[in-house]
C-alpha cells in the first residue's frame, strides 16, 4: 500500500521555477517529473478546476535513479510541512520514529490523564510538538504523529479531542478548540486498488473558533477568525472571518474583523483541566 502526502496545486504549471532553482533546463527536469509519475513516487489527482499534486510520505531521497530525481523530490519534501516516514529497516530513521511512536502512545495511554497542565505539556513538547506561551491541551485529548504538530500562543485544545499531525497540523494564535473535536489531516484514495494513504496538512488560523464534535478532515482549511458549528464536518476551506454549520459547512454568519482577545485556556481556572 502506498502512502502520499499533499504538496500543491498544479505542479506542472511550476516546473519552470523549479528548473530555475535547481539549475537545470526545463526539459530535462520536466523528463524527470514524468518518469517519477510513473514510478508512482508523484501522484496527481485531477480536480474540476485544478489538479491536487502528491509526493510519496515514504521517503525517497537516496532511492531514486539520478541525482536531479533526488535532488528534487528531496526539494519537495522539504516544503512540506511535517516529517517524512523512513524506509524502514536497520538505521537510526526507523529507531528514531518508533521511539516517537511509542513516546505518543504512552501520552494517550497514560500522561494525558495527569490533571497538572506543565506534566502534559513538557511530555509533547519533549516528543516535538511545538506549544506557544500560554497554550494547553486539556486532559484526555490524543495525539498522532507528536512531532508534526505546531500549536501557537493563547490557543487551547479542550477535553477527549484528537488532533491528527501525520500530514502536518498548524494551529495559530488565540484558537479555541471545543470538546471531543476531530481533526484528522489523511484517508485513503476510494479510487486506488491498493488502498493508498492520502494525507495533506490541516491549518487552524489564528481567533479560529472550532465548537464541539466538529470534524476538520482534509482538505479543509479554517482561516483565520472563522467558527464552525457544533457537529459540523468541514473538508474545504472555510473563509476568514465566516461562521458555518450544518450540512456541508454552509455559511450562517460572519464574525467582526478587528477580534482582539485571550483565550485564556491555560491558568489557575483550569489546572486541573
Amino acid at each position: 500500500m502506498g502512502a502520499f502526502i499533499y504538496h500543491s496545486d498544479n505542479m506542472e504549471e511550476k516546473l519552470p521555477e523549479y528548473a530555475q532553482r535547481l539549475g537545470v533546463d526545463i526539459d530535462e527536469l520536466s523528463t524527470v517529473y514524468k518518469q517519477l509519475l510513473e514510478d508512482e513516487t508523484f501522484m496527481i489527482e485531477p480536480r474540476k478546476t485544478e489538479s491536487f499534486f502528491y509526493i510519496s510520505y515514504i521517503d525517497q531521497e537516496g532511492a531514486l535513479q539520478g541525482p536531479l530525481a533526488n535532488k528534487f523530490y528531496a526539494m519537495l519534501r522539504d516544503e512540506v510541512p511535517c516529517v517524512f516516514q523512513p524506509r524502514f529497516g536497520i538505521n537510526w530513521p526507523t529507531f528514531k520514529n518508533r521511539w516517537l511512536r511509542a513516546w505518543e502512545q504512552i501520552y494517550n495511554i497514560i500522561i494525558c490523564k495527569i490533571p497538572i497542565h506543565w506534566v502534559r505539556l513538557t511530555w509533547l513538547r519533549l516528543g516535538g510538538m511545538k506549544i506557544g506561551k500560554g497554550s494547553s491541551v486539556w486532559r484526555n485529548s490524543e495525539v498522532i504523529g507528536i512531532e508534526n504538530i505546531v500549536i501557537g500562543d493563547d490557543s487551547v485544545v479542550g477535553w477527549h479531542c484528537q488532533l491528527d499531525g501525520r500530514a502536518g497540523l498548524i494551529i495559530g494564535d488565540h484558537v479555541t478548540i471545543a470538546s471531543y473535536v476531530l481533526m484528522i489531516a489523511g484517508g485513503h484514495d476510494f479510487h486506488s486498488m491498493d488502498f493508498r494513504a492520502m494525507g495533506k496538512p490541516l491549518y487552524i488560523d489564528d481567533y479560529a473558533w472550532i465548537a464541539s464534535r466538529a470534524i476538520i478532515t482534509m482538505p479543509a482549511r479554517v482561516s483565520k477568525g472563522a467558527v464552525v458549528g457544533a457537529g459540523t464536518t468541514v473538508n474545504k476551506v472555510v473563509e476568514p472571518y465566516k461562521i458555518v454549520g450544518g450540512f456541508n459547512a454552509k455559511p450562517i454568519g460572519e464574525r467582526p474583523h478587528d477580534l482582539n482577545y485571550k483565550v485564556g485556556g491555560k491558568g489557575l481556572f483550569t489546572f486541573l483541566h
